[in-house]
């Protein structure tokens, strides 16, 4: 048999996986480059552990800011520690979009139960996901551990540290956040406080008083004229009203020492 003729079904084979490397390598390409291009690069979200609060910017410019709740079992990566992982992540998947407020979701899925706001006794995850995905050597785990962003019926505990890992929002607040950043936002969670001017509301200016302008006082008069005023002297009873003094006597009305 001719040498040629014995490659044949050999250099087939080489073409045929060749061809299908090729265009398993052209769609993962095309994969990459179409996630590249989604990735949101404008909106950036810093969380304090501290503070339990959460900024939120656009372009370097804050927009928003929430209570939030980290970990009671404080910070770390660890597996099974279920304490909140630090530094810088990003949103992985976001997940119910559309979801009624309060929807509970167990697995990632919507079950169709509305859990109400601190419902007694419940504490699902609800409303919506923002699943994180760890950038630094140290949080890398950070999907695998299944680290949210996630609304809680327990509106009443934001504030303080309460959850598993995760980083609890109320239900309004996590669909205000999931309807703003998008899939790549950078998400970094850090124990330093915020600057004071962040993390206290100014208080209102007060509202100016609806009471009528005092009226000014006049002017006291000078010295000089006080001085050059005349004194009067008192004026004397009505003569009808004077007694004499034999008509107080005879009346027995005298004021006598000893009477």
């Amino acid at each position: 048999m001719p040498l040629h003729l014995s490659l044949a079904p050999t250099w087939a084979k080489a073409c045929a996986v060749f061809s299908l490397a090729a265009r398993c390598l052209l769609v993962a390409c095309t994969f990459f480059l179409a996630s590249c291009a989604t990735k949101d690069r404008d909106h950036y979200v810093r969380v304090s552990v501290p503070d339990q609060k959460m900024l939120v910017f656009r372009k370097g410019v804050e927009i928003d800011r929430y209570d939030v709740s980290t970990s009671k079992f404080g910070v770390g990566s660890r597996s099974g520690s279920n304490a909140t992982p630090l530094g810088t992540m990003e949103v992985a998947k976001k997940i119910g979009k559309g979801a009624r407020l309060g929807m509970k979701f167990k697995g990632r899925r919507a079950t169709g139960e509305i859990v109400r706001p601190n419902s007694p006794g419940r504490d699902p995850i609800v409303t919506r996901i923002l699943w994180l995905r760890g950038l630094e050597s140290q949080n890398r785990n950070t999907f695998s551990r299944c680290i949210y962003i996630h609304g809680t019926p327990e509106e009443w505990r934001i504030g303080t540290p309460v959850s598993y890992g995760c980083i609890r929002m109320r239900s309004r607040d996590v669909v205000d956040l999931f309807n703003t950043i998008g899939v790549g936002a950078r998400v970094e969670v850090t124990m330093s406080p915020f600057p004071s001017q962040i993390v206290r509301t100014a208080l209102p200016p007060p509202a100016p008083a609806l009471l009528a302008p005092a009226r000014p006082s006049p002017p006291a008069p000078a010295l000089s004229a006080r001085l050059a005023t005349p004194r009067l002297a008192p004026a004397a009873p009505p003569a009808s009203r004077v007694a004499s003094p034999a008509r107080r006597a005879k009346a027995g009305t005298t004021d006598a020492p000893g009477v």
